[in-house]
């Protein structure tokens, strides 16, 4: 009786989900946004009574958006199809026409060929070049673009004659006496033309992430205009991988960046092979976009499947589609109809049956989601509309569409050239108007400019606001404040021990901050280390960013100096990132041109953790013309005493150096790096010169002397180097460089060796290691290049033209520094530095373990003069004893 009880309960509760169901479908009928919020609820209601309701990150392998939910498609779509075929035609022939003429100069054909309709469709009916505004036109849309898929971009460029013939022939000929084209989107080298550098995997998702951050920041400071722009990141499956893409991806949920749209460009390939072979890059990003919060769109089966997933009322098409992997998925692509039909359909007789009207080159040409603009079009729409978070659009795509024997083949990516008979077949299977013998030379075709399609494209991106991608930077209208804002660092600390950092911190940057022409455009970013750099006041002063502002009392509400988090915060405090923040450093760095607000970004950070571990991103910030100030706290080798190898940095400097945009300097004193701020802020803000700073900023608190004599000097702290201290007594046989901390050593040395043994020496403040040596390059090259004239002389060798001796250069960082003076200072030159990994102790100890104290160095000035016969040896050998130095200790470079 039991078993027959249990048995109809099953059976009524059978039925009852049905009425459910049915009740469901109606819903979401209706409307599907109303059946997502009811299915939220009927999960939210059973986590509370306890039933286990956990969500799926996955859903099944077909599009996201059902055929029934489909709006039309808006366009002309004869004239679109006709420009596209046009465009994939001029981007292949500019790749194949470089590499047949000039062997071996690459490029890329195969992920525009993947891209061309995801791009298309964006270009026709969502991307804004710009919005109207009561306040006059606003900037547009900001467009990431997948860096390999550059020739298809400039392709469209051509046909709306933003280029002619000419620049195309130029494609990665760039120093042929007239304008070319960059290999990839490089604004340094297409100034008017590319807006961000991305063909560095992970830089440009990671990127676009803060850029949509920012612009909410800039938004809600009420510096722009809130408008419908969005950011749109063009991303390859393959570039998932790259830790920079995803890492990052729970920020767009977390402050809900629904100006943030990602598209995945899933080709399923990267360099070598399929992206997931075994598995399917789709479901894996789908997983771990949802699991971020991200609303996730599928774009995977083009409309002529939506046939015949209508007749397929078993739903074996869907399992057989379950059942392959994405390397079975290439293999289909890469073979014919008829393999398709044997291998795919053929599994299951049924299946064969359902596609038995279709001839095998129909099968071959059923589309995937990414090639369909009706598709494209659809997810485009419903992610414009989404609100409350970012979307991610995940289109299946063939690599290398349309190239004939190379698509889908692993090799496609590094297809450069085809042979004839793929040219041919590209011609008429994309039905280019061009004869066969100009479709053998790969011959440009651009129709009359009277012609239907260029004129559709033209009439579109004039009602989108203009033309992109497009880089415009405004006049300046900023004012640098002058010298004498910084006065109050110029007089020195009155006797008091305060450390560059708090000079620059609790002084300068809070000045900056209340200034009422500059103060608002200043934006503070730090990756959760303000209270290291003592930002405590900084903090309550203008508050720390958050959308949501702050929904809770603070622990220390009570004090002077309170934590405080506003919608209208000032400071980007990005948490433990200095990705995340070097990203968001870039998006303010450009946004004088972006957004057409000179922001001023300092970005504050520990020197350690800075090049060495975003160097990429500080190389693309250079490249996309970016502006701002890397503030390299806790710096030097011996100066950020206890914490050890992995904190302490001594060769900072040497990296920033690499970086041509990037302008190094290492004061030791407040009133040098005020000098250094004022010039810099006028440089690259109101001169508009396109260049950044590092600078380094210490925690060890010293006296800081008053600047006497400021416009003597001036002209030296910028160059990067001036006498600090002039011998006492008598003309100086010996010179002592010092930078940083180090500078105070080199104080001390030339105390003792004039107290001990009577030697006058000279002390050189030295700013700028990488400034001199640049400059003495630039005379080189220019007196190489003009043997008959004049030679002209380095900055370095004029400052010592009467200064006698050795010199001796000691600094917190590794010798190769100081060294690179060496070809113009010859023998001269000796350099002390902290070549090794670091050790915990304190500043006394590692400045004796590294050899750059300041009896290290009086031991290095008497041995240098005793080897010039300039003093007896003996002297310099007593020295070392007297100094308590062991000549035999092990070298702290090996150590």
């Amino acid at each position: 009786m039991a078993i027959q009880t249990d048995d109809a309960v099953k059976k009524d509760l059978t039925a009852e989900v049905a009425e459910w169901i049915e009740a469901f479908d109606e819903v979401v009928a209706n409307d599907w946004e109303q059946g997502a919020a009811l299915l939220a609820a009927l999960r939210s209601r059973a986590r509370e009574a306890g039933v286990p309701a956990t969500a799926e990150t996955t859903t099944p392998y077909i599009n996201t958006i059902p055929k029934h939910d489909e709006v039309p498609y808006p366009g002309d779509r004869q004239l679109e199809r006709r420009i596209e075929a046009l465009l994939r035609w001029n981007a292949m022939a500019m790749v194949h026409k470089q590499n047949k003429y000039d062997a071996g100069i690459g490029g890329h054909i195969s992920t525009y060929s993947s891209l061309a309709t995801l791009l298309e469709v964006g270009f026709y009916h969502f991307f804004h070049g710009s919005y109207p505004s009561a306040k006059g036109e606003q900037p547009g849309d900001f467009i990431y673009f997948q860096g390999h898929a550059a020739p298809g971009v400039y392709a469209r460029a051509y046909l709306l004659g933003r280029f002619d013939e000419a620049r195309l022939k130029n494609f990665r000929h760039e120093l042929r006496g007239e304008p070319g084209l960059s290999s990839y989107p490089h604004p340094w080298l297409m100034k008017d033309f590319w807006q961000f550098p991305t063909v560095s995997m992970g830089i440009g998702p990671l990127n676009a992430i803060y850029q949509a951050r920012f612009m909410k920041y800039l938004e809600n400071r009420n510096l722009i205009e809130k408008t419908d722009r969005k950011v749109w990141a063009f991303v390859g499956d393959g570039e998932t991988d790259e830790v920079d893409t995803l890492g990052a991806i729970h920020l767009g949920s977390r402050e809900k960046l629904d100006n943030l749209i990602f598209v995945v460009n899933c080709n399923l390939q990267r360099l070598d092979g399929p992206v997931r072979g075994n598995g399917r890059i789709i479901d894996e990003l789908e997983a771990t976009f949802r699991g971020a919060g991200w609303n996730v769109i599928k774009v995977i089966w083009g409309s002529d499947w939506d046939a015949l997933f209508a007749q397929d009322h078993q739903g074996l098409l869907l399992k057989r589609m379950e059942e392959c992997v994405d390397g079975d998925y290439q293999r289909f692509k890469a073979k014919d109809g008829a393999y398709l039909r044997k291998e795919f359909f053929g599994k299951y007789p049924e299946l064969l049956k359902l596609v038995e009207h279709l001839s095998d080159d129909e099968l071959f040409h059923l589309h995937r989601g990414g090639h369909d603009a009706q598709k494209i079009y659809n997810a485009y729409k419903r992610a414009t509309e989404h609100k409350g978070g970012p979307t991610v659009i995940l289109a299946k795509t063939v690599k290398g569409y349309g190239l004939g024997s190379a698509q889908a083949r692993n090799a496609t990516h590094s297809e450069k050239k085809l042979s004839e008979d793929a040219l041919t077949g590209f011609v008429k299977r994309f039905n280019i108007p061009i004869p066969p013998e100009a479709a053998k030379n790969a011959d440009f075709y651009r129709p009359d400019p009277s012609d239907p399609a260029l004129q559709y494209m033209k009439s579109r991106r004039e009602q989108l606001g203009g033309y992109l991608p497009a880089r415009v930077v405004p006049p300046s209208t900023f004012v640098a404040p002058k010298l004498d804002f910084f006065k109050e660092w110029m007089s020195g600390s009155k006797g008091r021990a305060v450390s560059t950092t708090t000079a620059f911190v609790g002084g300068m940057l809070r000045a900056l901050l209340k200034d009422p022409g500059i103060g608002k455009l200043i934006v503070p970013i730090v990756p959760d280390e303000g209270r290291t750099f003592g930002m405590e006041s900084v903090i309550k002063q203008v508050g720390i960013y958050a959308p949501e502002g702050q929904k809770y009392v603070p622990h220390d509400i009570d004090m002077v100096l309170s934590y405080r988090e506003d919608k209208d915060g000032q400071i980007l405090e990005e948490g433990i990132t200095e990705a995340g923040a070097m990203a968001s450093f870039t998006a303010a760095g450009t946004a004088y041109a972006n957004y057409r607000v000179p922001m001023v970004p300092f970005y504050m950070y520990y020197s350690m953790f800075g090049f060495q571990r975003i160097g990429d991103m500080a190389w693309a910030f250079a490249d996309s013309r970016g502006k701002g100030f890397l503030m390299g706290g806790t710096a030097g080798r011996t100066t950020m005493l206890g914490e050890g190898l992995q904190h302490q940095d001594g060769h900072s400097p040497i990296l920033s150096g690499t970086i041509p945009t990037c302008i190094t300097y290492d004061p030791a004193y407040a009133y040098e790096m005020a000098v250094i701020l004022q010039d810099a802020l006028h440089r690259m803000y109101e001169r508009g010169e396109d260049r950044f700073y590092y600078i380094t900023m210490y925690n060890e608190d010293y006296v800081q002397p008053p600047a006497e004599n400021i416009e003597a000097i001036r002209e030296g702290i910028l160059r990067g180097i001036y006498k600090f201290k002039p011998a006492e007594k008598g003309p100086a046989t010996l010179q002592l460089f010092g930078s940083g901390p180090i500078l105070n050593e080199a104080v001390k040395a030339q105390q003792i060796l004039a107290e001990k043994y009577s030697i006058a020496a000279d002390v050189w403040s030295v700013t700028s290691y990488v400034e001199l040596r640049r400059d003495c390059l630039d005379i080189e090259r220019h007196n190489r290049l003009h043997p008959a004239a004049k030679q002209q002389s380095p900055f370095i060798v004029e400052a010592l033209a009467n200064a006698a001796g050795p010199i001796i250069a000691a600094s917190d960082y590794m010798k190769s520094l100081p060294d690179g003076l060496s070809p113009w200072l010859g023998t001269r030159l000796v350099s002390l530095g902290t070549d090794a990994f670091g050790r915990s102790d304190n500043r006394e100890h590692l400045r004796r373990h590294f050899e750059v104290d300041a009896a290290s160095i009086v031991a290095a000035a008497l041995s240098k003069l005793a080897r010039d016969g300039a003093i007896d040896a003996k002297i310099a050998e007593q020295a070392f004893a007297d100094l308590g130095l062991n000549p035999e200790a092990p070298n702290a470079a090996h150590a």
